[in-house]
């Protein structure tokens, strides 16, 4: 893939890698807690949004 053709990557994210092996399992170089942390922090569950509590649960995953 040429420079031209990358995606742009999230700093945090910066040399992640992801590949499917022949068992259907995912394989990654980073460890996937801080992959959800970072999901938890940076995209909206939509599942959650309109619960009441939703900021005290974000303070706890802090």
């Amino acid at each position: 893939m040429s420079q031209k053709d990358k995606a742009k990557v999230h700093k945090d994210l910066e040399g992640l890698e992801l590949s499917v092996d022949s068992f259907g399992e995912i394989k990654s170089n980073m460890p996937i807690d801080q992959i959800n942390k970072f999901l938890n922090k940076n995209v909206e569950d939509k599942k959650l949004k309109n619960r009441k509590d939703l900021d005290e649960l974000k303070k706890i995953n802090e």
